[in-house]
């Protein structure tokens, strides 16, 4: 596949969320499977996908608002809380008018 028809929420990826992709695809979907071989439980490895989906959806949005989303991004690898993201979000786009 050539990479410039690679989706760009694929090239965004960290590597470990393309391995957990990966592994994820070869155990057939099977969280019960995930869990077994990353040795947590789970809800640790529906966490894990529930926020691999929020930054793939976050990359597909990058190209509107692509400062709202690296905030968002922040907040879903918990470097920033939810509420300040949303304050920084708010403080963007009152600028912007």
């Amino acid at each position: 596949m050539d990479i410039d028809k690679i989706p760009q929420w694929m090239l965004a990826l960290e590597p470990e969320d393309a391995t957990f992709v990966k592994n994820f695809v070869l155990k057939s979907g099977s969280l019960k499977e995930i869990a077994k071989l990353y040795e947590v439980s789970y809800p640790t490895v529906r966490l894990r996908l529930d926020k691999l989906i929020q930054k793939i959806e976050i990359s597909d949005q990058k190209e509107e608002e692509p400062f709202a989303s690296f905030i968002k991004g922040l907040a879903i690898d918990s470097r920033i809380d939810l509420e300040t993201a949303k304050i920084i979000i708010d403080k963007y786009k009152q600028e912007r008018k």
